[in-house]
């Protein structure tokens, strides 16, 4: 496969124009910078391998991949935990993780349910329309609906226990 010098210009506009909210899609999915971006720039590696004349299917492909991506990596984290004994934390690492922790909102966003925490970061953070993250989650847009719907009850509950 060969790829166009014009391909190549579109990717990199691509790039340009939406690393920074596709990364911060990521960051609202995952729990960790780095994480966030190799999930991104692995979907960035993605288009490229593939051949998208429509830059806005491109983008489409790019938030679905980088959703699909993020939930991959959540299950192997999940399974390396439940195999990985856990070592007791110092107070040093204690008051590290209090700090990382402190956001009300992203620990809000973690406890919910991982569709509706998809559902809720989509529609509102990524600004996608009810089709869009239907497309992006892979189901109905009526699905869309009642996961943001449930998502946004529960978050609104978490923050006011928080609070």
């Amino acid at each position: 496969m060969t790829v166009t010098m014009a391909a190549v210009d579109d990717l990199a506009a691509l790039y340009a124009a939406h690393y920074g909210s596709l990364v911060r899609l990521a960051a609202l999915l995952l729990d960790d910078t780095a994480g966030c971006e190799d999930v991104v720039q692995d979907a960035y590696v993605r288009v490229h391998g593939r051949r998208m004349d429509d830059p806005d299917k491109a983008l489409a492909y790019l938030r679905q991949t980088v959703v699909n991506l993020a939930r991959s990596t959540l299950r192997r984290r999940l399974v390396a935990r439940r195999l990985t004994p856990r070592p007791e934390r110092t107070d040093v690492e204690d008051a590290a993780y209090a700090t990382v922790e402190r956001d009300a909102l992203v620990q809000a966003l973690r406890a919910l349910p991982r569709r509706e925490r998809e559902a809720v970061v989509l529609r509102h953070v990524a600004d996608l329309t009810e089709v869009q993250t239907a497309n992006v989650m892979g189901c109905s847009v009526g699905s869309v609906k009642g996961y943001t719907s449930r998502g946004l009850a529960r978050l609104g509950t978490h923050l006011k226990e928080q609070a």
